[in-house]
């Protein structure tokens, strides 16, 4: 009784061709078939050879069983026959650090000077309530300029400093509406003003820190730009709009620079 190894193998030898010798082995004593031939030439008609190559015997050697070694081994990078290599990961552009900082100056359209003048509520007028505001645009055009009523009765006008009198409370604009104006304004905008949390709180409202620039926090400006400051008092007092249109143009003296310092540091003001 024969096994059935021995059967395949006679089946083999009859439909391999007679120059077709198979390859010889040193290991085993008669010619052998790796499992990736026989299904190869088993094949039946009419349907598609497997993919599988033929390999060579782990003990075949002769330039044949090179061949054979050579056809399997990986080509041009890729991992084998039928698997395509791995694509390379894309380059960064850049490293974070070498991120150069956006162009200076700003854009005009963002930036925005306040000025504000108070006069005094309150027992003796000591309390400070908002009666003019302006707001003038990164080239000093008037972007509002009201005359504010606040709703406590004014007991100091303070005319030496904020040039206001009682016949501008004539047509004074009340504080609630001249609030909701003035904020719709500043939104998103960044406002340059000169000791400008007075003015914030004058208008009961808290600007973004970010988007804030106050003149009198940058010494280096304060000394460039002493020339632009507004004389304060006088006989008629001052006006508001040219004290904002002054903030600007000292704004304007380090704004590159300032701006730069405040990308970088950011936690500073």
């Amino acid at each position: 009784m024969t096994s059935p190894g021995h059967d395949i193998t006679r089946q083999l030898e009859q439909l391999l061709p007679r120059w077709a010798a198979p390859p010889s082995c040193d290991v085993a004593p008669r010619p052998c078939h790796r499992l990736d031939v026989t299904r190869d030439v088993i094949t039946p008609p009419g349907e598609k050879p497997s993919s599988i190559q033929a390999k060579p015997c782990p003990g075949a050697s002769g330039p044949v069983a090179a061949a054979a070694q050579a056809a399997t081994l990986p080509q041009n990078g890729s991992k084998g026959p039928g698997l395509p290599s791995k694509p390379k990961p894309p380059a960064r552009s850049a490293a974070k650090g070498n991120q150069k900082p956006p162009a200076f100056p700003c854009q005009p359209s963002k930036l925005v000077a306040i000025d504000c003048e108070m006069v005094g509520t309150g027992p003796g007028g000591r309390t400070s309530d908002l009666a003019r505001c302006s707001i003038v645009s990164y080239r000093g055009d008037v972007m509002y300029d009201r005359y504010i009523r606040p709703a406590a009765p004014i007991v100091d006008y303070r005319t030496r400093w904020s040039g206001i009198r009682r016949h501008h409370m004539v047509n004074a604009v009340p504080f609630g509406k001249a609030q909701r104006e003035i904020l719709r304004i500043l939104s998103g905008k960044i406002v340059v003003g000169h000791a400008i949390y007075n003015d914030f709180k004058a208008l009961k409202y808290f600007h973004p820190k970010a988007l804030t620039r106050d003149t009198s926090k940058i010494p280096s400006l304060n000394r460039k730009g002493a020339f632009l400051r507004p004389r304060r008092g006088g006989k008629a007092g001052h006006s508001s709009v040219e004290d904002a249109r002054a903030t600007m143009e000292l704004y304007k003296v380090v704004e590159a620079e300032w701006e730069q310092h405040l990308m970088l540091n950011p936690e500073q003001e």
